[in-house]
């Protein structure tokens, strides 16, 4: 088992520093103009495709430690720009209530989830059980892409959803993570918290620099 984990952990550090090699402003082949619009929240239902659990392979780490530690707070000050009808003080605790985990990091390869809290770690083969496009109140659309660990000794969440922007395969450069045990239809309804996760090998100015620039 121990080898097992050594294993994974070793080929979560080759993808990771093939990303790096590549440079991490790298996110494969430039978006085409559908792309983009979905990466907006526009697209049409029919673009929307299937995809493999690979699309998330790597090492992640949340991004909550930064929002705690003011590293991020460049960012919310950004948006307040944009938005005057809020704070940065007022998004950033929106965000401090959607980016709260104590998932620290998460690592992906061969169907495999890992789920680091602390110096627990729960893992767990998750089969892939669809997409769902949900319609949100401000007239822009996501989708969700759904997850489920079959393995009941398991304490990895039985049911997992990614939502990342995008709506048909590629590699994917950072996602936001919805995690329960209830039912895939009780987290659909999760609209206030959404994990955040970057790749691990980025430090807290990087994260920032993806954040402000993608």
């Amino acid at each position: 088992m121990h080898v097992e984990k050594l294993a994974v952990a070793l080929g979560m550090l080759f993808v990771s520093s093939q990303v790096l090699a590549h440079g991490h402003h790298s996110h494969g082949a430039p978006m085409t103009e559908i792309e983009q619009k979905a990466a907006e929240g526009v697209f049409d239902d029919k673009n929307v495709q299937n995809r493999t659990l690979a699309d998330w392979d790597g090492m992640w780490q949340s991004v909550y430690p930064y929002l705690v530690s003011g590293e991020l707070d460049p960012v919310f000050k950004k948006k307040a720009e944009k938005d005057k009808s809020k704070t940065a003080e007022q998004i950033k605790a929106y965000y401090r209530e959607g980016y709260a985990t104590d998932v620290d990091t998460i690592g992906i390869e061969n169907g495999v989830m890992e789920f680091h809290t602390g110096k627990k770690v729960a893992s767990c083969k998750y089969d892939y059980a669809g997409y769902k496009i949900l319609n949100y109140t401000s007239g822009k659309k996501g989708v969700r892409y759904l997850f489920e660990c079959k393995d009941a000794g398991s304490d990895a969440p039985k049911y997992v959803q990614f939502s990342d922007h995008i709506i048909a395969p590629r590699k994917s450069s950072h996602f936001h993570i919805f995690m329960g045990n209830t039912s895939q239809a009780a987290l659909l309804e999760e609209m206030d918290n959404w994990p955040t996760y970057y790749p691990y090998q980025l430090k807290g100015e990087e994260v920032v620099d993806e954040m402000l620039h993608h």
